[in-house]
């Protein structure tokens, strides 16, 4: 007798469904997230269980990789709740619902799944996701100390001259006790998210090198060292993506709407992709606009008809594009065939 094991993974617990190939119910049971209670309370189905289908939450790490280490390896899928929708017209939906929901797609054979990222990589790929949030954090205090200077000297200050900044000259920008505090409060903070981010760079340079199937990236412009590694260990395997437009897609790099007959009929889910990889193609994109002269012009383009915010996505929609086939192909990115 075969059997899948659906699992709605929560923070502190989850609700696990067993059922037979004909869909009949034969275990059903709320377990905390202990992995040796759940190994012990899965041991006398171990034998008969050919699927574990495990929602893909922000915490299945511990779970999955608890499993595969022992002797589920082949057997675990993620399933990716982007793909599906609950049936609607259920009045009441529970977690035990929602577990058998999952052991039915998968009977019925349509369960979409999700990328299962190699354990080995993914401390290092999660380092540069925290090295990503520091980032943006650096740029905020950026921005803010750059308002309060315009604000009260009605001068423009740009970032890479604030970065430079020692917390003394602030005495010399403004008069107030208040705003000088301020001030230094922001510089402080910049120049420790520096040493922090540059940190961080050194132990992933020092764990990680850029797989040769990834070195070409280098030749994109806007991408560097950092980025390169940030897009290779977000990607994962390029083939699992069918067409460059799939990998646009998983980045956020398109528009998310419906069309009919020219007609705009709805909107799709915005946030369903990579939030890393949007990130770093528009990091990619505010620099090869700097430094590119055809990126540049190509921005300038967009520019005229819409603004900055979509002129530099549609900028990083290029760039995703090229580094689909720059990694799938692996050549090296040319200019022509981008922006013409």
């Amino acid at each position: 007798m075969e059997h899948i094991l659906g699992i709605d993974l929560h923070s502190d617990n989850g609700y696990y469904g067993i059922i037979e190939p004909d869909g009949k119910r034969v275990f059903k049971k709320r377990l905390p997230n202990d992995l040796p209670t759940v190994l012990s309370t899965l041991e006398p189905y171990k034998e008969t269980i050919t699927s574990i289908i495990v929602e893909s939450t922000y915490n299945w790490y511990w779970l999955v990789d608890g499993l595969m280490d022992n002797g589920y390896n082949d057997r675990v899928q993620l399933a990716n709740p982007a793909g599906f929708k609950p049936y609607e017209g259920l009045k009441h939906a529970d977690d035990k619902t929602d577990t058998f929901f999952l052991t039915e797609l998968k009977r019925l054979g349509i369960l979409p799944v999700g990328y299962i990222y190699p354990k080995e990589e993914r401390p290092v790929r999660d380092l540069l996701r925290r090295r990503m949030m520091l980032v943006r954090q650096r740029t905020s205090h950026i921005l803010s100390f750059q308002s309060l200077i315009t604000r009260q000297t009605g001068t423009n200050m740009s970032c890479n001259t604030i970065k430079g900044l020692q917390e003394d000259y602030i005495e010399e920008l403004l008069d107030e006790d208040h705003l000088i505090l301020a001030g230094e409060t922001n510089i402080s903070v910049i120049h420790f998210l520096t040493e922090k981010i540059r940190l961080l760079e050194r132990a992933v340079l020092r764990r990680i090198k850029l797989k040769p199937a990834h070195k070409k990236l280098l030749t994109a412009p806007g991408i560097g060292k950092i980025l390169a590694l940030t897009i290779m260990l977000e990607t994962g395997d390029i083939r699992r993506f069918a067409s460059a437009g799939n990998y646009t897609s998983y980045c956020r790099c398109v528009k998310s709407k419906r069309m009919s007959n020219s007609k705009r009929k709805g909107e799709g889910n915005r946030k369903n992709g990579n939030k890393y990889l949007e990130w770093a193609y528009v990091e990619a994109a505010n620099f090869a606009k700097r430094f590119c002269p055809e990126a540049k012009r190509y921005y300038q383009r967009k520019m005229a008809k819409t603004n900055q915010i979509v002129a530099t996505k549609a900028l990083a929609s290029k760039l995703s594009k090229a580094c689909y086939f720059i990694m799938r192909d692996q050549e090296v990115f040319k200019t022509e065939k981008i922006f013409g």
